[in-house]
């Protein structure tokens, strides 16, 4: 089955997922198929506390924004079945910047190579994502610094058409301190919980809980390479990489918003 389609091809689609994995989610996250390299990050990004706190179901139909490699989309993909779908909106297919084409191509590579991926099909991150009011939820993890500005009012706004009513939107975020400038957001990777939060609501999103799974109070957020510093990415390389593998990852927000 071709799976890079076009997001108005996929209600023709979603009755034909049948990939019969692990319905379990914690089987989903015990699965071989994860890249051990993924395994590892699992004690700071707590994918089953997460998910569970997104309240996602086998069955949903859910969009996982922005995926990059595919971290969370190797739990989804086993975890979500018929009639569940995941909905992955990669970098546009066609971008002008070299990175985006090139990961985006790297995410399609991973995805046809593995049975597993049956139920994910990809559209661009610029697109409507799905059809008006035909998902479950939304979800993203560590994207909103990417998106500052107008990108991030027309994601939202095209996650808000995508979800139907009381669909759920969940986000995970490196979180700055109150009164970080915008400015100092895009450069660091850190974004307010204010921020966040005005952003959603401002496209129609109610915030109905926030939770401090992903809390890391040993990130005091003013490294030299912002979050960059830290695990993974480890910008410095052998600059106090001890130091910094120590603190973990970054400290982040988790939002559960509702279309109500």
């Amino acid at each position: 089955m071709n799976k890079l389609i076009s997001f108005l091809s996929l209600s023709l689609l979603f009755s034909f997922s049948s990939i019969n994995l692990a319905h379990d989610l914690a089987a989903a996250i015990q699965s071989e198929d994860r890249n051990p390299k993924n395994v590892l990050r699992d004690k700071y990004r707590n994918p089953g506390e997460t998910l569970t706190f997104f309240q996602i179901k086998p069955n949903m139909r859910v969009v996982e924004l922005s995926p990059g490699g595919g971290w969370y989309t190797e739990i989804l993909a086993n975890y979500l079945h018929d009639p569940g779908v995941l909905i992955a909106a990669h970098f546009d297919k066609n971008s002008e910047r070299e990175y985006f084409k090139n990961s985006r191509a790297r995410f399609e590579k991973k995805i046809v190579e593995n049975p597993m991926y049956d139920n994910v099909y990809i559209v661009n991150l610029s697109s409507n994502l799905a059809e008006e009011e035909s998902v479950d939820a939304v979800i993203t993890f560590r994207n909103l610094h990417n998106w500052l500005g107008p990108q991030m009012d027309a994601i939202f706004s095209n996650s808000f058409k995508a979800l139907k009513p009381g669909g759920i939107f969940g986000v995970v975020e490196h979180r700055a301190e109150s009164g970080t400038s915008i400015d100092d957001m895009k450069k660091s990777g850190y974004v307010t919980e204010e921020y966040a939060i005005k952003a959603a609501e401002k496209h129609g999103f109610t915030l109905v809980a926030k939770s401090e799974i992903n809390a890391n109070p040993k990130d005091t957020k003013d490294h030299p390479r912002g979050v960059w510093t830290l695990p993974p990415s480890l910008r410095l390389k052998d600059i106090d990489r001890d130091k910094y593998i120590e603190i973990g990852e970054s400290d982040r927000m988790t939002l559960l918003f509702k279309k109500l």
